[in-house]
């Protein structure tokens, strides 16, 4: 899908897209907009079917937000996130 792996901090990025978005959340933090973020984090959605997000942000009102950093939908990915939503009746959102 040329996206390119990208390394930052220590951690390693699927691609820049995403990498540039760590450095957005680092600022975003630092400003205090949001009180923290998590990176990669995953989620079992059935005995052998994992979903690893891109990153978990957690607001300053209590709240969080699941994001996966998206270039190209892959079928494999419609079909986690329609399981991960109706299972933890949150919403994935797409940047």
């Amino acid at each position: 899908y040329k996206a390119k792996k990208t390394s930052l901090d220590g951690h390693s990025f699927d691609s820049l897209k995403e990498a540039n978005y760590y450095e957005e959340l680092k600022i975003r933090l630092r400003v205090g907009e949001i009180k923290g973020f998590c990176l990669q984090p995953t989620f079992i959605l059935a005995p052998s079917l994992k979903y690893k997000a891109d990153f978990i942000v957690f607001n300053n009102d209590g709240t969080s937000e699941i994001i996966d950093v998206k270039g190209m939908k892959t079928k494999e990915y419609i079909v986690k996130k329609k399981v991960f939503e109706d299972k933890f009746n949150l919403e994935i959102k797409e940047v």
